[in-house]
């Protein structure tokens, strides 16, 4: 720890700042106290990046995934500020050295200590993995040592970078990723999954255990390094099995030959022996960790004469963006909370499986190849069954079925029903819509359904009751998602009354101004009934649209060609009227009751026009126009 200096700010937010923990090219990383007592760690994000739109706009999609991921064997994200002058994020503190410095200083680890390690690891990319992120630059230093176990810091902002140009990123001295501990596939630059993080832990894991990295030393030579990982066998000598076996396989060239976190998990899960599990580190070690402890106490005030302003934007939450309470995932268990004592640290925060997140709940996954012919252009079926129904949460009924006498409700009364608003960003309208049903209920309840609609996709989600008063604050979590694995929640939505008939959104950076939505909702009856059109390959498509009942908004789709026959539904997101189109989600595939490809169309709208119905594709800029059947 180094004492702050003249440039240093006092404050960030509502933290306290104690010392300097180290800088790097993300930015500098502090030592601080909550104004409960609770000491954590703040990286202030440099200014030449909080410039960078697409730097910024990264970020807090990154921390909003953060914010998902368990405590147990990572740093949890405490509080952020992504729309100050200078974005921030706290995490908490973990109170232990780096095991880069533990290796460097004591040596390769003991066969049981490695074992013990693989098992942290693993279980801390399960927990990372399960929000939606790959850790891209899994290293020594972003692993913590504590008494009881390793902790993972550092899952993600990086990936914020990915998104900035490469003058930026240069001028910066930035670089994504460890040269000695990337994976083949971060090398040739090819799209990174979760099995490359399986490959990094493969390269820590063997630094532990030899003292030294499984593809030779940069003092080398960096590229040469890099040959080595993307082309030769690792340097395994002194590792004995079974471990040998475990971390070879996990440096497997190939993705697909790597195993996966629990596979590598039940290899070194501990037998139980009916007696007390012995210390997984060296005597010397836990020694070192207690002395690191006591110091963390010293730690009380600033050093005098830190006497620089307060961070621009920093002196208080932004309510879309930051929080006293704790996250989910992120709650106050003491002591063994993450942080970092490395200055290596570039904070939470990665989700990298897939380009960015381009919807509000879009998962970060590689991209479906593109249909080849829209479904109903060659002959395939449209959109189904039960929405509002997903996963057993039927939106419509969740406010009756769950209220139970008003007064056992921490939610204002004028909150409740059902809401929807256009998706926008700065302002700008995205193309997408989201829809919210409210419910009376208590903290920590489920209290909400979300849909978040886009051009291709449609994204339903439950929301827990996280705070309520002048707003109330949901965490939600993904419940049913089409395609399949294409959305992840954002995490924390702000709900705040502007008046009788309208609440205004906010997460992640986007906002919409939602309106009530009458109930109960009908669709209009112009709309009803059979509509068919003919096929350009022969054959004909039935749109069956019904009046919408409780628990079941949907229009099924059915068409009959030559070579196949595909069925379908389609949420019906709004019921349209006042001028507004009745939208429909994507398609959803009836497999049992559907014979060929049947390949699906994205998001549409439907108009009842001059006696015809008019679905149009806002995406690609087609229509089709149905006509009433007899």
């Amino acid at each position: 720890m180094a004492e702050l200096a003249p440039d240093d700010p006092q404050t960030i937010g509502r933290y306290r700042l104690l010392s300097r923990l180290g800088a790097g090219g993300m930015g500098r990383v502090y030592l601080a106290r909550s104004e409960g007592g609770r000491t954590v760690a703040v990286k202030l994000i440099k200014a030449e990046l909080a410039a960078e739109d697409e730097f910024r706009s990264r970020f807090r999609l990154e921390v909003e995934a953060a914010r998902r991921v368990g405590e147990r064997w990572t740093a949890p994200v405490l509080d952020a500020d992504t729309e100050a002058e200078n974005p921030w994020v706290a995490t908490g503190y973990i109170a232990g050295p780096s095991l880069e410095q533990v290796v460097s200083r004591q040596g390769a680890l003991p066969e049981n200590s490695v074992r013990t390690l693989a098992y942290g690891l693993s279980s801390a990319l399960l927990d990372i993995h399960g929000a939606g992120i790959v850790h891209r630059d899994l290293k020594p230093s972003n692993v913590l040592v504590t008494i009881d176990g390793p902790r993972v810091i550092d899952f993600g902002i990086v990936r914020a970078l990915d998104a900035l140009p490469e003058s930026t990123m240069t001028g910066t001295g930035v670089v994504v990723g460890s040269p000695s501990y990337m994976s083949p596939e971060q090398i040739r630059a090819q799209q990174v999954t979760p099995a490359s993080d399986v490959f990094c832990m493969g390269s820590v894991l063997a630094f532990a255990a030899t003292g030294r990295t499984p593809f030779g030393s940069e003092g080398g030579g960096i590229h040469a390094v890099m040959f080595r990982i993307a082309q030769e066998d690792p340097d395994l000598e002194g590792v004995e099995e079974p471990l040998r076996g475990l971390i070879a396989s996990c440096l497997a060239k190939d993705p697909a030959e790597r195993p996966a976190p629990e596979d590598v998990i039940a290899g070194v899960q501990p037998i139980s022996t009916g007696t007390a599990a012995a210390p997984w580190l060296p005597a010397t070690l836990i020694a070192e960790l207690g002395r690191h402890a006591v110091q963390l106490l010293d730690t009380d005030t600033p050093p005098s004469g830190s006497g620089a302003p307060e961070v621009p934007g920093g002196t208080a939450a932004s309510e879309a963006h930051t929080s006293a309470l704790p996250r989910s995932g992120a709650h106050n268990s003491g002591g063994s909370q993450a942080g970092s004592t490395a200055g290596s640290q570039q904070g939470p925060g990665e989700s990298g499986q897939s380009a960015a997140f381009s919807g509000p709940e879009r998962v970060p996954a590689s991209r479906r190849p593109r249909n080849r012919v829209l479904l109903g252009v060659v002959a395939a079926a449209v959109v189904a069954g039960v929405a509002f129904a997903a996963s057993g949460a039927e939106l419509p009924l969740l406010g009756s079925e769950k209220a139970g006498s008003k007064q056992s409700s921490d939610i204002p009364e004028s909150y409740v029903g059902t809401w929807s608003g256009e998706v926008e960003r700065d302002g700008e309208p995205t193309g997408q819509h989201r829809r919210f049903v409210v419910s009376r209920g208590k903290i920590g309840e489920v209290v909400a359904n979300s849909i978040s609609l886009g051009t291709d996709y449609e994204c339903k989600s439950d929301g827990k009751l996280v705070s309520a008063g002048t707003s109330i604050e949901l965490d939600t979590k993904v419940v049913t998602s089409v395609p399949e694995n294409k959305c992840s929640a954002l995490g924390s939505h702000t709900l705040t009354r502007r008046s009788d008939s309208t609440l205004r959104w906010s997460a992640a950076g986007r906002t919409a101004t939602l309106h009530r939505v009458p109930e109960p909702e009908r669709l209009p009856k112009e709309y009803l009934g059979d509509w068919t059109r003919p096929l350009p390959g022969g054959g004909e498509q039935t749109l069956r649209i019904k009046q919408v009942e409780a628990g079941s908004m949907s229009v099924r789709m059915v068409s009959e060609a030559p070579d196949e026959h595909c069925e379908a539904n389609s949420d019906i997101f709004s019921v349209g009227g006042a001028g507004e189109p009745v939208r429909l989600g994507p398609p959803r595939i009836d497999k049992d009751a559907s014979t060929g490809e049947c390949l699906t169309g994205p998001s549409a709208a439907l108009e009842a026009q001059d006696g015809r119905l008019v679905r149009t594709f806002e995406e690609i800029g087609k229509e089709f126009a149905y006509t009433k059947a007899n």
